[in-house]
């Protein structure tokens, strides 16, 4: 399941991100995003968990929580519409 994160503070890293949703199961890749041109943070991303009932917990679980004085806005990503 790929979950979509938003809010992140820039100074975090995609290790920091995996290691706030492995305590809830195996995490399969994250993905900050970045700008092309100065690749710096935008202030979202994704993570891929292999488990859909590990990720609901670590949605439920992480959305809201103050990381570095910002709150997570976590849920469910949206599937990519072509176009």
């Amino acid at each position: 399941m790929t979950i979509y994160i938003g809010n992140i503070p820039y100074s975090l890293q995609e290790a920091d991100i995996e290691e706030l949703f492995a305590k809830y199961g195996p995490v399969i890749s994250v993905k900050i995003i970045t700008d092309k041109f100065t690749h710096k943070s935008k202030g979202y991303g994704f993570v891929e968990m292999e488990n859909e009932s590990e990720a609901e917990s670590a949605i439920e679980n992480i959305n809201g929580t103050d990381v570095l004085g910002r709150n997570l806005k976590v849920n469910r990503a949206n599937p990519r519409k072509n176009g």
